[in-house]
């Protein structure tokens, strides 16, 4: 799988080390730039997921090289999590309106900052992916999902919001195996903290819930479920 690019622009060469390190120990391919000069030019070339960019940069300031990178086609959507010595509500404003995602201001934990940066890049995939059409209809099954709704040949589904985008999820590519950790951003969110297993019980409250149709959700093992390709 591709490694997610991140670059970092930190002019603290000691801290910029210490974020490099770990980040490429979290699995990430890292970029450092030490100025903001330096920081236009290896984005634009390197295109990366996510930037972490200091305010106080030399030569060009953070606050102007995100409204650059904002400009550049190359930049435009990446991920932008400023870093800043200064909490001033003044500052985070600039810094928003410049187009950054979020703020940090330091001092920070790294663990906080390393989930800061994965929570942005799953929103960020979200973004990016195809909207589904209105009603996904497969095998008598169908949900409805501008009203929320799902059906087994006309018959109403009760149920829960979760067991509704599990369902949804699992029903939008009909034959494909989808791995816990997926299901789990599908029905309960990116940023959910929880074990692989709980979508095992929502499987099974889900499966009851189809009655005679239960066999349409399929267990793959060693990986995770999926819906039923064709009878």
């Amino acid at each position: 799988m591709t490694k997610q690019r991140l670059l970092i622009v930190e002019d603290d060469r000691a801290l910029s080390d210490i974020l490099n390190f770990n980040l490429q120990r979290e699995g990430f391919q890292v970029f450092t730039a030490y100025d903001g000069r330096e920081a236009l030019e290896l984005a634009r070339l390197k295109k990366p997921d996510l930037i972490l960019l200091d305010v106080m940069l030399p030569l060009v300031s953070g606050i102007d090289v995100c409204r650059q990178l904002r400009r550049y086609p190359e930049t435009a959507q990446a991920g932008i999590i400023m870093l800043t010595a200064r909490g001033q509500d003044i500052d985070q404003i600039g810094g928003f309106e410049a187009g950054a995602d979020d703020y940090v201001v330091k001092p920070y934990s790294l663990r906080v900052l390393i989930e800061r940066i994965r929570a942005l890049l799953r929103r960020k995939a979200t973004d990016a992916e195809p909207q589904l059409p209105d009603h996904i209809e497969h095998l008598g099954v169908k949900v409805d999902l501008k009203r929320v709704q799902a059906t087994i040949g006309g018959a109403p589904l009760d149920l829960t919001p979760s067991e509704f985008k599990l369902l949804a999820a699992l029903m939008a590519d009909p034959g494909r195996a989808f791995d816990r950790n997926e299901l789990i951003e599908a029905a309960l969110g990116g940023d959910t903290v929880i074990l692989e297993r709980t979508i095992d019980v929502h499987i099974r409250a889900l499966r009851k819930k189809l009655g005679p149709h239960a066999h349409l959700i399929e267990t793959v093992r060693g990986v995770g479920y999926r819906f039923k390709e064709a009878d």
